[in-house]
């Protein structure tokens, strides 16, 4: 999906790290995942498909491996994205997906509070 398809106008920035971002649409009822040189398009349970494939990823064995490449090829099962990562990648993809989840909860705390408080 190219950027220049998409009215950034219309997304919300969710989350952001030094490597890439993740933007809400909720006129598409979407999510954007810039990372990597790849701007992915995710509704919400393949995002949350992504996180857990992510986070299942063990770096120390990664690292401690000498017979194989530090690379990593993620992607899950009717995904049409697939990323190749390094040890490096994978963790700021880990900690762009761990920030991101963290943020939806953030509002969840905000929007519960604020409804206790007006009800």
């Amino acid at each position: 999906m190219e950027k220049a398809c998409i009215d950034i106008n219309e997304l919300v920035n969710v989350f952001s790290n030094t490597h890439g971002s993740i933007y809400q649409s909720d006129k598409l009822n979407c999510f954007y995942v810039d990372f990597g040189g790849k701007f992915a398009r995710f509704n919400c349970l393949s995002l949350q498909k992504l996180k857990k494939v992510v986070e299942d990823i063990d770096i120390e064995a990664l690292l401690l491996n000498t017979h194989k490449a530090d690379f990593e090829l993620v992607t899950f099962n009717g995904c049409e994205h697939i990323y190749l990562l390094s040890a490096l990648e994978i963790i700021a993809l880990k900690d762009l997906l761990h920030g991101t989840f963290t943020m939806f909860k953030l509002n969840h705390l905000i929007s519960d509070c604020l409804y206790r408080l007006v009800y």
